[in-house]
């Protein structure tokens, strides 16, 4: 499953109730190289298996971080898998931007803490636990549209923003961590589009045989992961395990 890796290794997922982060359980949980998996949600995980610990708690606040940090106590994390993101949410009133005269402080504010400063805060709270001589693969899920480069549309401002500013921490943070632990891979990941509550309201636009099951897109990034080394540390990938530009 994951060659960089050892046997038994210990995992933990952050949006695991999401349909990214609950595939990517199910095939954490149903591998045998898997040991311990800490599965964090913000509501409780209907799943029950030897190798879960279920953690509801919402890591977007300190205390939620602080409540995974309790119940690591201390152990090394082999894998992280962050799939906590936002693009709409109708209780706020957030939906993406058409147009520059649509852009709101308060809601830009929400989703560049959700997309960006979250899963660098995460990384932080679980540093003693990153760090060390073991190998590690911290991943984030990024998207296509947080690439400066790759923007020829526009529009979508605050998401594409927080994307952006995700994975420049992320790549920050890979420099970090290398020197705390050489055998860290820090990854933002591009799941392509996804069915799933985030993408519901957009998928009429989606040209066929380009909306994706959780379960292929969990399978494509695990192999994604899978390829990687401690050299390629800080990169982009997509679901296909191309590249991507910044």
């Amino acid at each position: 499953m994951f060659p960089h890796l050892p046997e038994g290794f210990n995992a933990v997922i952050t949006g695991a109730n999401g349909g990214i982060g609950h595939a990517m359980l199910q095939r954490l949980l149903s591998s045998p190289q898997t040991g311990r998996v800490i599965a964090v949600s913000r509501s409780a995980i209907a799943a029950h298996h030897p190798k879960l610990d279920a953690l509801a708690a919402d890591i977007t606040t300190p205390s939620g971080r602080e409540a995974l940090c309790s119940a690591l106590d201390g152990q090394p994390v082999h894998l992280l898998f962050n799939a906590v993101g936002l693009l709409h949410d109708d209780s706020r009133g957030i939906q993406p931007e058409k147009r520059l005269e649509q852009l709101d402080d308060e809601a830009f504010a929400h989703v560049m803490h959700i997309n960006a400063a979250t899963p660098a805060l995460l990384i932080a709270a679980l540093k003693p636990s990153l760090q060390g001589k073991h190998p590690t693969i911290i991943a984030s899920l990024s998207a296509r549209v947080g690439s400066i480069n790759d923007n020829g549309y526009g529009g979508w401002y605050s998401y594409r923003a927080s994307k952006a500013a995700h994975n420049m921490l992320m790549k920050t943070a890979s420099i970090e961590l290398t020197r705390l632990n050489k055998q860290s891979i820090v990854l933002c990941l591009h799941p392509g589009t996804t069915d799933t509550s985030l993408s519901k309201p957009f998928q009429a636009r989606i040209p066929s045989g380009k909306l994706f099951t959780a379960d292929f897109v969990a399978k494509q990034l695990i192999d994604v992961m899978a390829k990687r080394s401690p050299e390629e540390t800080g990169s982009f990938w997509d679901w296909a395990g191309e590249s991507i530009e910044w």
